[in-house]
């Protein structure tokens, strides 16, 4: 498949219509596709795991609310990309005083590393789970393997790789499918939210909405927005190129609202499978995505424990190069250096020696007398705290002139950009007003 976007061109005859229809599902699919599955990698798993098993169907509605707010805040993202031609942190190195970009990406590259850390360690306990073995050398071998597909395969083929992977999403669908469901509780649960006013429900209420809505899925984006235009020689930066506005913006629409959707679905079916399984039997505290398979052994059986534990190892194998990838570009886009995974490595060694250092800073960490996975759950309540700061920085960029060129954001997309802003600042606030009350540290 070729990975390059295809510009839809304006046709003034049907054929050239129902060609551009044609196109829609393939060149349309990308950046938004690959952002929305690399969301629910296993950390992001393991925290899904632990709502479901400790509140049951009480969270279910989080993914029907968080559904539009991504879509809002993501399409941003991408359309600061698209339009300005260059990554988050280069725009906001350009506009904003260096000790907030600084900031940022200090903390972007910090959550990151030890993200990876986590992810690789799921990955290999779920391998050993079906395997046997040693985790720590899984964990290893699946982050040297992940370095190297981004260090030595040009972009406009790994991406081909990374869309691929996306289908280990499926398997959580397929978990859901095999247990026991009561249709009628889990839609009413869906769409009417059941509040409850207690530091753990608010707690994970944050940390889902920074594990949904997290800060190096908009760096992430945009970049690949500005890859996918360096790809194509046709394309320009849209502030440059009025007659590709429409099209391209169209594309980012669909792109983002297809892989937001496929991201909270699964997220969806993650904490439904564990809320009929784990929490019915009183398996209320998960810690890691690989221990939620374990638990679903004895209960769903052995196919439902499979389809877990491969799609965390899929999930992980999408979800590294995006961590780690995410982390480059923002460092880069910091310190002007060089960037595009499309580049021989020559061309851009401080680029890929961040890929180098995060992924591998990641696995060395799981040989360390540390629990990355005990702190991960803590590490997505953080990045839903810090991810309010980003965001304000995001929708303030969408009204510069110097990055928007002559191209506006449409009501709809900074309506939805201030609102997942504005939910994301009220949960932290809720969660630490809780905290102060209760004598919670």
């Amino acid at each position: 498949m070729d990975q390059q976007t295809t510009l839809p061109k304006a046709a003034p005859d049907d054929a050239g219509k129902a060609t551009d229809k044609e196109e829609s599902w393939l060149s349309k699919l990308g950046p938004g596709l690959i952002t929305g599955a690399a969301d629910d990698d296993p950390s992001g798993i393991a925290t899904y795991s632990q709502a479901g098993a400790q509140f049951g169907f009480g969270l279910l509605w989080m993914a029907f609310l968080t559904y539009p707010l991504m879509v809002g805040i993501q399409e941003v993202s991408a359309r600061i990309g698209r339009i300005s031609g260059r990554g988050l942190a280069s725009n906001i190195r350009r506009h904003y005083p260096p000790w907030l970009l600084y900031t940022m990406v200090g903390l972007l590259l910090i959550a990151n590393t030890i993200n990876i850390a986590a992810d690789m360690a799921a990955m290999g306990d779920a391998l050993r789970l079906i395997a046997g073995g040693k985790p720590q050398l899984y964990a290893l071998g699946f982050g040297v393997l992940s370095m190297l597909l981004q260090v030595f395969i040009p972009y406009t083929r790994y991406v081909s790789i990374l869309k691929w992977l996306t289908l280990a999403l499926l398997a959580y669908f397929a978990t859901a499918m095999a247990v026991k469901v009561p249709w009628l509780q889990v839609v009413k649960s869906t769409f009417v939210p059941h509040m409850q006013w207690k530091t753990e429900y608010l707690t994970t209420m944050v940390a889902l909405f920074g594990t949904t809505i997290s800060p190096y899925l908009f760096f992430w984006q945009a970049a690949q927005e500005v890859e996918e235009l360096n790809a194509d020689p046709e394309a320009q930066p849209l502030k440059k190129a009025p007659e590709q506005v429409r099209p391209q913006l169209r594309r980012i629409k669909v792109d983002t609202a297809i892989g937001m959707g496929f991201s909270n679905l699964v997220a969806w079916a993650i904490m439904l499978t564990t809320a009929v399984t784990l929490n019915a039997h009183g398996i209320l505290d998960i810690q890691s995505s690989a221990q939620a398979a374990s638990a679903l052994r004895p209960i769903a059986g052995d196919l439902a424990f499979f389809l877990f534990s491969m799609g965390i190892i899929g999930t992980g194998l999408l979800a590294i190069p995006v961590l780690a990838g995410s982390a480059a570009y923002a460092m880069a886009g910091a310190f002007n250096w060089r960037s595009s995974l499309e580049l021989e490595p020559s061309a851009a060694r401080k680029f890929y020696g961040i890929i180098v250092a995060a992924t591998l800073g990641g696995a060395l960490i799981g040989f360390l007398p540390l629990d990355p996975i005990k702190a991960l759950y803590w590490s997505a309540v953080v990045n839903g705290v810090i991810a309010v700061p980003i965001m304000v920085v995001m929708m303030l960029l969408t009204t510069h002139k110097g990055v928007m060129g002559g191209v506006k954001m449409t009501r709809r997309v900074r309506l939805l950009g201030w609102a997942c802003t504005a939910v994301m600042a009220t949960a932290a606030i809720a969660m630490f007003a809780t905290m102060a009350v209760t004598g919670v540290s």
